[in-house]
């Protein structure tokens, strides 16, 4: 996965909000039209011309057109990572992470919809789903080795990369993620989305202490 640097990242200004709109809206457009037609049927013609922009700046943004199918949001790592480095020196390694992504997650209501159609469009194409895969792994080991740096204090990961903690840390709080999306889609009326998510990190935060009879 490519990721911003975090300053650009964390920097927010004009242009780089008015770029990640674009790629939001190549990758919106993409991703709908997929599951209409089915990617295999999805030209970068169309994509470009349901996000109103042309070919040429399309592939600004993506090498392929697949890529326009396969992650929403590239930059979210980038500001993730950035959000765990940056985060007070309090907070605990899991605190860290969760304040990180739930900031990313704060729209999560509004943008379900789009993440549930981009599960079936991933699902509905083998090779899409395996470059998925990939790029969710890619995501988690970024994440674990921005915990490592936090542990660490002094910009090195040494030699054999992340290390235990951070790893299972970074898959565990996507697990997290995965559970409370999927608990919240079937308890919509209960709770919010980030009630929910709130409520898991607090779980694991515990320990997951088997809950009482």
């Amino acid at each position: 996965m490519q990721l911003m640097s975090e300053k650009g990242a964390a920097g927010g200004g004009l242009r780089e909000r008015k770029k990640r709109a674009t790629r939001a809206a190549l990758s919106e457009a993409a991703v709908r039209l997929a599951a209409e037609h089915g990617a295999e049927k999805v030209t970068v013609e169309a994509i470009s011309a349901a996000a109103g922009v042309s070919v040429r700046t399309f592939f600004n943004y993506f090498d392929s057109r697949d890529d326009a199918f396969v992650v929403i949001d590239a930059d979210a790592g980038a500001r993730m990572r950035h959000a765990v480095l940056e985060a007070p020196a309090d907070l605990s390694p899991l605190a860290a992470l969760r304040e990180a992504m739930a900031a990313e997650l704060a729209e999560a209501e509004q943008q379900h919809e789009l993440w549930r159609l981009h599960a079936e469009v991933l699902h509905a194409s083998p090779h899409l789903l395996a470059r998925g895969v990939g790029a969710h792994m890619a995501a988690e080991a970024d994440l674990a080795d921005a915990i490592a740096l936090r542990l660490r204090g002094d910009g090195d990961t040494g030699g054999n990369g992340p290390g235990l903690y951070p790893r299972l840390l970074a898959a565990v709080a996507g697990a997290a993620v995965r559970t409370s999306m999927d608990h919240w889609s079937a308890h919509q009326e209960e709770a919010a989305f980030l009630d929910v998510f709130h409520e898991v990190f607090t779980l694991l935060a515990a320990g997951l202490p088997a809950p009482s009879a």
